[in-house]
């Protein structure tokens, strides 16, 4: 069978993404009827149905929910290739998907350090909202939380640290209001991550006891939750591990020793194809050695 025109694959890709004949001509600067007409075109070749269309609607077939899953990862790989050869005689660029809050608190303020010894290799950091389960095909380096990442025949994976949260406020907060026990803190506001709604209770069944607060906050992103608990809103269960900085710097402070384990861990996870690259190695061997267990 004779491969599709990659121009007709592009114009699958952005349409599906979008929904939207119309959206997809703006994006990719041609006309709603080329855009039509290309995928019209594509089912031909191919003898499937990829979209229905409706009087007002536009959605994808299964066929066109498989087809369009495949072609993401293609074309991210393409991407990453791509630019790999076109500055293969330039500058090196290495690619990095990690959680936002672990990009905030952990690795920028460290940075600079690997930027000093490698000036020559350029960092492509993209952070991912939610939880980063899987290692992306357009990455070459990913950190993700997981409780143990499925076998991966193709890839490495190394572990950096295990995941556990600590409650923890702000030094203004516990001077309105001090909590000297546990049962002080359904006298306050509890900041819940949304991801993880679940954390207060569980880590409150550890110790046997019942919370009911006063009010509870809730927010999108554990950055956004640490924020809050520094600004005075609550407590908030954060991070033992990304919350170091915050917690020597005093803006935050441990209220218990206990901690929640979550049986999860970050782990840093790269193809074997791509662990022999010069800048790749690099940097996987200063992440290794700045936040793995040891450090």
């Amino acid at each position: 069978m004779r491969l599709p025109s990659l121009k007709f694959l592009k114009t699958f890709q952005v349409a599906a993404t979008r929904l939207s004949f119309k959206a997809a001509a703006e994006e990719l600067c041609i006309t709603p009827s080329a855009v039509s007409h290309q995928i019209k075109g594509l089912e031909e070749q191919l003898g499937v149905a990829l979209f229905e269309r409706g009087p007002s609607s536009l959605t994808l077939t299964e066929a066109g929910e498989s087809y369009l899953q495949h072609l993401e990862t293609v074309f991210a790989r393409l991407e990453a290739v791509t630019e790999q050869l076109r500055i293969r005689y330039g500058r090196d660029v290495v690619r990095l998907h990690i959680p936002p809050f672990f990009a905030t608190e952990m690795l920028l303020p460290r940075l600079p350090s690997f930027l000093e010894v490698r000036p020559e290799t350029d960092v492509h950091i993209n952070t991912v909202a939610g939880t980063l389960d899987s290692h992306p095909a357009e990455a070459d380096l990913s950190i993700v939380v997981d409780t143990l990442p499925e076998e991966l025949h193709d890839h490495d994976c190394h572990k950096l640290f295990s995941q556990t949260f600590v409650p923890a406020c702000s030094p203004t907060l516990l001077q309105r209001l001090p909590i000297d026990s546990v049962q002080d803190l359904n006298k306050h506001t509890l900041i819940i991550h949304e991801a993880r709604r679940d954390s207060w209770q569980r880590w409150a069944q550890t110790l046997g006891i019942d919370l009911r607060p006063k009010s509870i906050v809730r927010f999108d992103s554990m950055n956004t939750a640490a924020e809050a608990a520094e600004h005075g809103v609550g407590v908030a269960l954060v991070s033992t591990r990304l919350g170091n900085e915050r917690f020597a710097q005093g803006s935050l402070v441990k209220l218990f020793d206990r901690e929640l384990e979550t049986g999860e861990s970050y782990f840093l996870i790269l193809r074997k194809e791509d662990a022999a690259r010069p800048n790749v190695k690099a940097l996987t061997e200063w992440l290794i050695e700045e936040f793995s267990i040891a450090a």
